[in-house]
């Protein structure tokens, strides 16, 4: 059964776009006018009403268990057959193929790093929360942390979180908030999402990736922070390293995305072999 997910809102209309890419890249991520404008406004509304201290951390203790499926990361993968991200402007076919995709532009330009193929295979499979039942908007679109106030990059601040109870709270509507100054994105609450539910997985299943590995998983859809160049000043020194790898990585997920759909099954044996390697056997979801 295919199940619409509605356009991941982050990733049409987003104000990141480096001007000399693939596609026409200035018509990736522009939130100011098209088709989808109204759907994926809709989407950031009830994402940046809902996502609150209290509903992420009730989703992390839902989903922390790792109860939800049994399943090996290529199952997972065929199960994003059955989904088309509606909140993403840029794709209209099953998120299967752009995970491919964004695996196979990684290893034309990184042939020696297999880890980061594998990452491109990964990225995104924590979208089958959305088969599980999740509403699009605490699966999909860019993520940003709660307890702060919301910083300028992030997609439609100014229109969208007034309704947000923790803009209300005291403890959680300043600069700051519930933070100390550089205390590491480690010790942030990030919104609820495809990014920080694969992250958690990863952790609980053990995957013998590098710590690169996890950081792109986690934070890809951050754009407000490795695009938007904000929430620096929740930032480690180990965070500033890794951006470059975050930013590396968010090259051949936004850009990779053409029509032309990569032959699966010539490619799964090759795959198949780096879960052997780094992610092996049947895993908790």
């Amino acid at each position: 059964m295919k199940v619409a997910v509605g356009p991941d809102p982050s990733l049409t209309y987003r104000p990141d776009v480096d001007p000399e890419a693939a596609k026409d890249k200035g018509s990736f991520r522009n939130y100011t006018s098209g088709p989808l404008l109204d759907r994926v406004f809709a989407t950031y509304k009830l994402m940046h009403t809902q996502q609150t201290v209290d509903f992420v951390r009730k989703k992390h203790a839902q989903f922390g268990s790792f109860s939800y499926k049994k399943m090996t990361v290529l199952e997972a993968v065929d199960m994003l057959d059955g989904l088309v991200d509606e909140s993403d402007p840029d794709v209209d076919f099953p998120n299967s193929f752009h995970a491919f995709q964004t695996a196979e532009g990684i290893r034309k330009a990184h042939p020696d790093k297999d880890w980061f193929h594998l990452v491109g295979l990964l990225h995104d499979l924590g979208k089958v929360l959305v088969l599980a039942g999740e509403p699009q908007w605490a699966v999909v679109g860019d993520t940003f942390p709660v307890g702060c106030r919301p910083q300028a990059s992030v997609v439609f601040y100014d229109s969208t979180f007034q309704d947000n109870p923790d803009l209300q709270d005291p403890r959680y509507s300043t600069e700051f908030g519930m933070y100390q100054p550089h205390c590491g994105l480690e010790n942030v609450l990030m919104s609820w999402g495809h990014d920080e539910y694969m992250y958690q997985m990863m952790k609980f299943n053990k995957f013998s990736l590098p710590p690169e590995a996890f950081y792109m998983i986690r934070f890809h859809s951050f754009y407000p922070w490795h695009t938007g160049g904000d929430y620096r000043q929740l930032c480690s020194e180990q965070d500033l390293a890794m951006l470059p790898w975050v930013q590396e990585f968010n090259k051949f997920d936004l850009y990779t995305k053409c029509p032309e759909l990569p032959d699966v099954d010539e490619l799964r044996p090759y795959y198949q072999g780096l879960i052997d390697k780094y992610c092996p056997g049947v895993l908790s979801w």
